[in-house]
């Protein structure tokens, strides 16, 4: 077992991160361009020609999503109202015909804050605040106009001012979080060296232009004598015209109405989403295991989940692009496809005509409240099922009216209503393939394999499987690197970060020159992860094109707390120590309980040889956030380095109690223990982590050496063939393998 030494590795977190940016840009045509370079020219122009569709706009949340503050804007009560919660009391005024909030500021001290805009309309408004450097700050305190009251945004959460949450802190900075999404051609221009904004936009709001491109190109060709002459322009030089197809709406509706990052300023608009963004996948991290929406996720990773995007169905198909209501009320928009059964009755819904239970969108979109009191229906269009709710935990729509019920008993009245047998449908595999307690790798293997499953969902069963180090898992990560799903080959390339470079390295140099940025990026950034800086240029100009693209990906996003520990990451995997100390101090002042910061500084200096301030930065994280198990795990490490044996084991023994779901703290809490001469309470170890990781070559190694030194081969035999069946070629295997002659 490596001469029995104590088998630690110190980890750097190296972060690829979804920082959930939101953008709409005003974006070129990809029509051929006139002579008059394309521009932007306000909602006032479309209105001559479109005076039907300027009308529903005006009406729209769309054309409230910003406003400047005044009688006519503003909602919220300021007439020396007041609201206390949280540990914060807020007073609401006007004075001199503007509009005051006192409430606390950052330096926890309560003052006086203009509003100068308004920020959404229904079924809230929030406020904005004019900060120093350009910065623009939304407040906590927010308006419910359904209610016609004030709440907090965080209920129930007291933040202090120092905290990334807070009103006046990074999460909650227009320029960064907000803008792109509610404005007209939006340009951020951070500038990094003074950490401050020069925000700039063509209309304060979401108008026409967002949607449909900059519009000079389309006035000016609409008024030229050829098109008098009815030399007609196929769209008339504007994105979005009238019958776009599926692909052309989604590119447009989604970019805002998506959890993503941005990629770059620059924006390549080729009709291929991941030249621009990268969308999160419906993972754990933000969905619940089966798919549906937990976090605010909005609505792209659901609707590329669904039968209806399968069938070709389009946003428009449902809703009054300008107006943003549904074009039929109530059933009769599910009604205009769904007609050949006659749904819409109690002999399908089970549930009086005209009530909640037999609305379509309660049954098939279950709904989830956010910001407070918005309530947001799932655009995930499926069938309900209590069954997996009662066997996994996951939520379901029964469940979201009958509270007062359990899964099983929604279960149960499905079961009497449709029968004993449910359709099969990819959750069945993607809840537990989830599930890292669960044997998952096969389920997770249909799902990649079956041309049925959604792409979205292949890309998040490619995102689980390369937690799972065996060739079986290695192999599917490379098949996938061909697939025709920009999703699925990010995905497969970013999951292949944990498996030996010489095992993909052939593979991966070819999509330095895929057709799509983010795959692009991707690969170099997996490159240099693996190879270091002083290897990557072997790979010639497609890495040094591709690595600039990942430099502006990564800098782009340096405004953001959680940017400044992905530039950190980079500039630590080229060796640019000092460039990464930097950032990840810098993401620190940003948000001061980031402790994936303080864990990847901790190993920065650890590798630079400073130990004393690896182990302070580590202690801080503990203090932070005294549950994360990762911490005492990582501490572990450090002092086994520092060789304190006895900090070692309590560190691990912590982690272990805060119920750690990482194999390796029991892998090497058995090691540790084995060297104790503790053979039994090694072997409850390993098993431990063979339940999280029943295929990995380490753990199978050091129970099968175990077993081998307590002279029981026969214990070994099923690790050992374990062992044959998937690291065959591995010599330390292949050496333990002829030892016990198999």
């Amino acid at each position: 077992m490596k001469n029995n030494k104590l088998f630690f590795v110190l980890l750097l977190t190296f972060l690829l991160l979804s920082v959930g940016f939101l953008a709409s840009q005003c974006s070129q045509s990809n029509k051929k361009q006139s002579e008059v370079e394309n521009e932007c020219v306000g909602d006032a122009a479309c209105k001559s020609c479109h005076e039907t569709e300027h009308d529903q706009w005006l009406a729209s949340d769309h054309f409230k999503a910003m406003q400047v503050a005044n009688d006519s804007t503003v909602l919220g009560d300021f007439n020396n109202a007041s609201y206390s919660a949280d540990g914060v009391t807020s007073r609401f005024f006007k004075k001199d015909g503007k509009f005051f909030i006192n409430t606390q500021g950052e330096d926890g001290k309560n003052h006086d804050f203009e509003i100068k805009y308004t920020f959404g309309y229904y079924p809230l408004q929030q406020y904005l605040i004019e900060f120093d450097r350009g910065r623009m700050q939304v407040t906590r305190q927010s308006w419910n106009s359904r209610d016609n009251k004030w709440f907090h945004q965080y209920a129930g959460q007291k933040i202090l001012p120092n905290d990334w949450l807070h009103w006046t802190g990074n999460a909650q900075n227009w320029n960064t979080m907000c803008a792109e999404c509610h404005s007209t051609n939006l340009k951020k221009n951070y500038n990094f060296e003074t950490d401050s904004y020069n925000t700039t936009y063509s209309l304060l709001t979401v108008s026409c232009e967002s949607c449909h491109g900059p519009a000079k190109e389309h006035i000016n060709y609409i008024g030229s004598a050829a098109y008098k002459s009815g030399n007609k322009e196929k769209g008339s030089y504007m994105l979005m015209p009238k019958n776009s197809s599926q692909h052309s709406e989604i590119n447009t509706c989604f970019p805002c109405h998506a959890r993503k990052s941005n990629i770059s300023s620059k924006l390549l608009s080729s009709g291929e989403l991941m030249d621009d963004y990268i969308p999160e996948i419906p993972s754990t991290e933000y969905y619940y295991a089966d798919g549906q929406v937990n976090d605010e996720d909005y609505t792209y990773a659901s609707f590329l989940q669904s039968v209806m995007y399968k069938h070709g169905v389009k946003c428009s198909n449902c809703h009054n692009p300008h107006s943003g209501k549904l074009i039929i009320a109530g059933n009769g928009v599910c009604n205009q496809c769904h007609f050949k059964k006659n749904y819409d009755s109690p002999e399908h819904t089970f549930h009086t005509v005209g009530t909640d239970g037999a609305a379509c969108k309660n049954c098939h979109m279950p709904s989830k409240y956010y910001m407070g009191n918005d309530l947001r229906h799932d655009h995930i269009f499926r069938e309900p099922r209590p069954d997996l709710s009662a066997k996994y935990g996951t939520p379901n729509a029964c469940n979201n009216c009958h509270k007062d019920k359990s899964a099983q008993w929604a279960s149960d009245a499905v079961v009497k209503w449709y029968g004993p047998e449910r359709k099969y449908h990819f959750a069945d595999d993607l809840v537990p393939g989830s599930r890292m307690d669960l044997p998952h790798q096969a389920h997770l293997l249909k799902l990649i394999n079956d041309t049925a499953t959604p792409s979205i969902i292949q890309a998040t069963a490619v995102h689980y499987i390369s937690n799972i180090n065996d060739n079986s898992s290695l192999q599917a990560l490379l098949q996938q690197l061909n697939h025709k799903d920009a999703q699925v080959r990010y995905r497969a390339v970013t999951g292949l970060a944990g498996f030996s470079p010489s095992q993909w390295l052939g593979s991966i140099s070819p999509l330095l020159q895929d057709k799509v940025r983010a795959v692009r990026i991707a690969a170099a950034n997996l490159l240099i992860t693996a190879n270091g800086p002083d290897r990557v240029s072997d790979f010639g100009e497609p890495f040094t094109k591709a690595q600039q693209e990942l430099n502006d990906y990564i800098l782009y996003q340096v405004d953001f707390a959680a940017g400044n520990v992905m530039a950190g990451d980079y500039y630590f995997k080229l060796r640019n120590y000092a460039k990464a100390e930097e950032f990840y101090l810098r993401g620190l002042r940003k948000d001061s309980i980031m402790n994936y910061a303080r864990l990847n500084l901790s190993t920065l200096y650890n590798i630079t040889g400073r130990n004393t301030d690896a182990l302070h930065v580590l202690q801080q994280a503990a203090k932070t956030d005294p549950k994360n198990d990762r911490i005492y795990f990582n501490l572990a490490l450090l002092y086994n380095e520092m060789d304190d044996q006895n900090n070692v084991e309590l560190n691990l023994k912590k982690a272990i109690e805060l119920k750690s779901t990482n194999p390796r703290v029991y892998y090497n809490y058995g090691v540790l223990l084995q060297q104790k001469n503790r053979p039994k309470e090694a072997e409850n170890q390993y098993q431990k982590a063979l339940s999280l990781a029943q295929n990995d070559l380490d753990i199978n190694y050091a129970i099968c050496t175990l077993y081998l030194q307590q002279n029981q081969p026969e214990k070994a035999i099923p690790y050992a063939m374990t062992l044959k069946k998937h690291y065959s070629g591995n010599e330390q295997v292949a050496q333990l393998l002829r030892q016990m002659r198999l």
